[in-house]
């Protein structure tokens, strides 16, 4: 029989890990599905830029993994159940359960409100397309000389701060940050973020924490009042909920705890993936929720599921981080360099060459999840469980024996 395995989200870590598996085992001896509750992949790290006004190209799911092998399921994911290996869909058919061998769980994050007040009611969001079409709306039918503030001083903050200063011009953008102006930046960094906002007339308000958000204004932790049309909440991303509702082992956020080759800790049938898995980086830090992250993750839990599927010893390729890319506008950038755990290092890369780069990266990003099977691999034989037993015993007798 063939090996069922689930993949939960067709974001970038969910699209990458479909894939990849899909060019590393043979079809007749596994099953891949990819549920996915829209039809289309969408490229995330462009939202902001599909807000302003932009327009993405459709890229759909079924015409991206046509002739390799992966099944995909149009449906929202309602359940998991980790004890009985089954997931509980809705599609436009109705209620089903989908059985699996081994699950990935890919179902990534939204917007984070972080508990304040007036926030789903009135505050637009660009963690999903849906949210940035609906900005996107509304800017469009916005006066000029309006006022829009952006809440949330993170790369995503910025993006879209200096992405809607430039598509339109006629507004009156602000940032609202609770700490510095690109603090975690680099000296480089920072300075050329404050020449960026100073030329696109983007009014900063630091250290400045958001407590409520009305229909035309946001309040601040001291009282001050802020007139916002329109309000965009970019304060960070809360991951999907259906995992903390299972019995996986999750941290206090609902990410799944894993190891280092992105398997669950509790459960060794599922693998978590992007920003739904709790996974420790270089100097033991958790990782970010990043596409940074992620797809190097995506990548390390597919070699490492289709290792161990084939009798193989799974790879341990540790993931570290080299650059932070920020778009500011379709004609400036910032690429700023980090060492392996996350800390800015002096060199920065700006200005248009920055725009290049980054575009470079987002294009690239996207044309690797939309040709799954690009690299020739070889696809190996999935063994049986009772052989892969044995052959991870073997390993073990054979490290245990070797002189040091």
């Amino acid at each position: 029989m063939q090996h069922r395995i689930v993949v939960l989200g067709a974001g970038y870590t969910g699209a990458i890990v479909a894939g990849r598996l899909a060019g590393r085992l043979r079809r007749e001896d596994v099953a891949v599905t990819l549920v996915n509750a829209e039809p289309d992949f969408v490229e995330r790290v462009r939202l902001h830029e599909l807000a302003a006004g932009r327009s993405l190209r459709p890229r759909p799911l079924d015409e991206m993994f046509a002739g390799t092998g992966v099944a995909v399921k149009v449906a929202k994911v309602t359940g998991v159940d980790v004890e009985r290996r089954t997931v509980a869909v809705t599609a436009a058919g109705g209620g089903e359960e989908v059985r699996y061998d081994t699950l990935v769980y890919a179902l990534g994050s939204g917007r984070h409100d972080q508990g304040v007040p007036g926030v789903a009611e009135h505050a637009h969001e660009i963690a999903g397309r849906a949210g940035a079409l609906r900005l996107r709306e509304r800017l469009a039918r916005l006066e000029a000389g309006r006022p829009v503030v952006v809440v949330g001083g993170g790369l995503t903050g910025l993006e879209a701060a200096t992405e809607i200063a430039e598509a339109r011009p006629d507004l009156d953008v602000a940032l609202a940050a609770r700490g510095g102006l690109g603090d975690r930046l680099s000296d480089k960094g920072r300075r050329h973020l404050r020449r960026v906002f100073d030329r696109l007339g983007v009014t900063v308000y630091e250290h400045t924490d958001v407590t409520a958000v009305e229909a035309d204004r946001v309040i601040t932790a001291d009282g001050t009042s802020i007139a916002a049309a329109v309000t965009v909440w970019t304060t960070g991303f809360a991951v999907h909920p259906i995992a903390k509702n299972t019995a996986l082992e999750v941290t206090g956020t609902g990410q799944i705890v894993v190891d280092r080759t992105m398997r669950s800790v509790s459960h060794p049938e599922v693998y978590a993936v992007g920003d739904a898995a709790m996974a420790m980086g270089p100097g033991d830090k958790p990782l970010r929720m990043s596409c940074a992250s992620g797809v190097p993750g995506a990548w390390q839990a597919a070699d490492a599921l289709a290792a161990r599927l084939t009798g193989a010893t799974p790879p341990k390729v540790p993931v570290r981080y080299v650059q932070q890319c920020i778009s500011l506008g379709r004609k400036d950038g910032l690429i700023q360099f980090v060492t392996a755990d996350d800390r800015p290092l002096r060199a920065a890369l700006t200005g248009r060459l920055a725009a290049v780069h980054k575009e470079l990266i987002c294009k690239g990003a996207a044309w690797s999840v939309a040709h799954p099977l690009m690299l020739p691999v070889r696809r190996r034989r999935v063994v049986r469980a009772e052989n892969r037993a044995e052959a991870t015993v073997d390993r073990a007798e054979s490290t245990a024996a070797t002189p040091v």
